[in-house]
């Protein structure tokens, strides 16, 4: 019985350990087909987003760099200059913070940076706050290439994370009546 118990907690552990190894590769991708000219005009939505630049960075950047985020209902937030030599913006080892306004979005589900420039530049995250949905971190780590919008696309996953996780609980239930026989 303690034998028919152990293989039961190695099956759990080997049915939910593929999902979890999916998240933790999550990088970021080329956006194929991504538009900026979908955006609504009417800003009636404010968003924080800090920006924080690697410290593997280039010391500072004239690279002219673009945002643009939403979420799963087509709601595109779009900011088509941060970048601010100037000011010291994107600098190595800083975080810039930035208030974008744009249309009112549910949960924000992916993000595009779009470089433009001779410098390069190496972001370490992207992290957004809305007063309408949770704060949401996407982690780069890696030099953005030139002239395409380079990112996140979450939204996809938004309603196969409800399978997944519904999926999870079967399993879970299946194996808690099959210890209850077995016991």
């Amino acid at each position: 019985m303690i034998k028919a118990f152990a293989f039961l907690l190695l099956l759990v552990d080997f049915v939910s350990t593929p999902s979890q190894a999916k998240l933790s590769i999550l990088q970021p991708q080329p956006a194929a087909g991504f538009n900026v000219s979908h955006v609504q005009s009417a800003g009636s939505c404010s968003y924080t987003v800090d920006i924080t630049t690697s410290c593997s960075s280039t010391r500072y950047t004239r690279d002219q760099i673009s945002i643009s985020f939403g979420d799963v209902y087509g709601n595109q937030i779009y900011a088509p200059r941060l970048d601010d030599p100037s000011s010291r913006t994107f600098e190595s080892c800083s975080t810039d913070t930035f208030e974008i306004y744009g249309p009112c979005a549910y949960q924000i589900c992916y993000v595009y940076l779009y470089r433009t420039g001779p410098d390069g530049w190496k972001p370490e995250s992207v992290k957004i706050y809305s007063h309408n949905s949770r704060a949401v971190s996407f982690y780069y780590n890696t030099f953005i290439p030139s002239d395409i919008w380079y990112g996140f696309n979450l939204c996809q996953n938004a309603s196969s994370s409800h399978r997944q996780s519904a999926y999870g609980w079967f399993i879970y239930v299946l194996v808690g009546l099959l210890v209850s026989l077995l016991l």
